[in-house]
């Protein structure tokens, strides 16, 4: 089955599962130790204006799309393109007694006017669903994304910026949740399956006589955790737990595998009514393992497959890139002096070196939330694609490119946010390299919305130390350390009953740490005028302007306008 069939399948069936009426006319110490579903402490909504219960709402916007689209080309060169854009597409968000979820998805044809110009189809979707099966016990949890990028011969990525190549990514999870009292001790855990896929059709990027970037082409991930716990107070004044967790990845680059498994116990301390001290100490096994690339027996050569990736060689043994086993520990603070307002930070030992870990929360009124992450993870491009899925709101709404209407990364939460809600995926995803990583970072965003006007701010950093086994392929890239800086916002309003306004701006700065590769950097801004000229007929003009800037390349930038209708149901 096509990757973009699956999805659209997939994600109707996440609207079934809700009950969506709508018909489709055209740490503690999780694996990515940002979480904290292992502490000893039930999680609480962090909610404004004291958290009050949204009434049970359904929403479902089905559209079709017709524009007209001019492309001039500022550097290098000056051609004007022109193409129409056919699309159809479906918002939907929906939040009752026993599910939430939140879908955008939008499938687009681009007809090209000029001679030998190429037609296009475009899939781009992201979804985030929770249904409870059996109240206060067993919870189905999904999320879906597709996207298309442009990428960069240093494996960079690029949202909306013409790159000379362009890849789809997709991604899915799922998987059932448990969150239980039984008497003072509350029971937690989860088992997710995850799969990501980047389908490219030449994925091996020449680069005049070095060697190559290897391109991720797919992964299956496995996420399971476990744990009891009682609060401080209860049994005892202190807040205990235990717990279990696994992950694995399989890469198929090369057959690279990662597997964690670890076991630890929890300590809360708490200093006052709104302050603890938390701890943990455990032991964790973590291996990384992976083959080589096929060669030629009359060449020596690699052995490239059809779909420019290298051919992986079974026949030799599994090599360890990485392992590490023994004892593990985190020390950290809790803080959360009202419902509004939640901080942990934590520091510890982890696949043999220090970790630092973490997240806030804030969200002073109903209208108002500000979001902070601090990461550190050991994965493939797989697992943290999917782990932002899981981290993202179960109400919102997709910020899209209006010239494009590709996702622009990030989204806009409806309902109220938990503290470990995250609202970008950016991070995720801007470096294709297949090899394994130890990720660290931090993201943040702050999202405000009235009824005439909302806006929105992501930022983040990312940075990548890859891990590969010496004397492979792709050996050249061990401990390599890739760092990306990103930035998207956007403000959109209503101007009056028939009119309304949005702009968007992004950026994102990646350091190549490969002395074969340059950096690069890349910039995208827009603005869009909406008006009503009936009650489900929508007219738009759009302007916007991308760019990127490379140390090994001409600079590229182009300059789009658009006007179009589109027509809701």
């Amino acid at each position: 089955m096509k990757p973009a069939l699956a999805l659209y399948r997939l994600l109707t069936a996440a609207l079934l599962a809700l009950g969506v009426p709508c018909a489709l006319h055209a740490q503690g110490l999780p694996d990515d130790a940002s979480d904290s579903d292992e502490a000893s402490i039930v999680e609480t909504p962090v909610t404004g204006g004291g958290g009050a219960k949204r009434a049970p709402h359904v929403t479902v916007a089905p559209y079709i799309e017709a524009s007209q689209v001019l492309l001039t080309q500022l550097s290098p060169g000056s051609d004007t393109l022109t193409y129409t854009s056919l699309a159809a597409g479906l918002d939907a968000v929906a939040s009752t007694r026993r599910a939430q979820g939140a879908l955008s998805l939008r499938y687009e044809r681009r007809i090209g006017w000029e001679a030998g110009s190429v037609d296009s189809d475009t899939l781009s979707g992201i979804a985030r669903a929770q249904v409870s099966v059996v109240p206060r016990l067993l919870t189905i949890e999904a999320g879906a994304m597709a996207a298309r990028t442009g990428f960069d011969s240093n494996g960079s990525t690029a949202s909306g910026v013409e790159l000379g190549n362009s890849t789809n990514i997709y991604s899915v999870f799922a998987g059932p949740s448990i969150a239980t009292q039984r008497g003072d001790v509350a029971i937690e855990g989860h088992y997710r399956y995850g799969y990501t896929k980047v389908s490219t059709p030449d994925a091996r990027i020449a680069l005049g006589g070095t060697d190559p970037v290897d391109l991720f082409d797919s992964s299956s991930n496995h996420n399971a955790k476990f744990h009891v716990g009682t609060r401080a107070g209860q049994t005892l004044p202190v807040g205990l737990g235990a717990g279990i967790g696994f992950n694995r990845e399989d890469v198929s680059n090369l057959d690279q595998r990662i597997e964690d498994f670890h076991a630890r116990g929890d300590l809360a301390v708490p200093v006052s009514d709104d302050l603890q001290l938390l701890g943990g100490l455990g032991w964790e096994k973590v291996e990384v393992s992976s083959r080589d690339a096929l060669r030629d027996q009359a060449t020596g050569l690699p052995v490239i497959g059809s779909d420019g990736r290298y051919v992986t060689d079974r026949s030799v043994p599994r090599q360890i890139a990485f392992e590490s086993e023994g004892l593990i520990w985190d020390a950290g603070v809790m803080w959360r002096p009202s419902r509004r307002t939640a901080v942990e930070a934590h520091v510890g030992w982890r696949y043999g070196s220090r970790t630092y870990y973490g997240s806030a929360a804030y969200a002073p009124n109903a209208r108002t939330a500000v979001n902070v992450s601090v990461y550190d993870s050991l994965s493939g491009l797989g697992a943290a694609i999917n782990r932002a899925l899981v981290a993202l709101p179960t109400e919102f709404e997709a910020v899209r490119n209006p010239l494009t209407g590709e996702l622009l990364g990030c989204v806009t939460p409806q309902g109220p946010l938990k503290s470990s809600d995250a609202t970008c995926l950016n991070g995720a995803f801007y470096s294709l390299r297949s090899s394994v990583f130890r990720g660290r970072g931090v993201t943040a965003s702050v999202n405000f919305r009235t009824g005439r006007l909302g806006y929105g701010l992501g930022a983040g950093y990312d940075r990548r130390r890859f891990i590969a086994v010496p004397g492979t392929i792709i050996g050249a890239t061990n401990l390599t350390i890739d760092e990306t800086w990103w930035v998207a916002a956007y403000l959109k309003g209503r101007i009056d009953q028939q009119s309304s306004f949005g702009a968007s701006l992004w950026a994102n700065w990646f350091e190549s740490g490969s002395a074969l590769t340059g950096n690069s950097s890349a910039l995208g801004a827009n603005g869009s005028y909406n008006r009503l000229i009936t009650d489900r007929l929508v007219a738009t003009a759009a302007l916007g302007i991308t760019g990127v800037n490379r140390d090994d390349a001409v600079d590229a930038w182009t300059a789009q306008a658009l006007a179009g209708l589109r027509y809701e149901f």
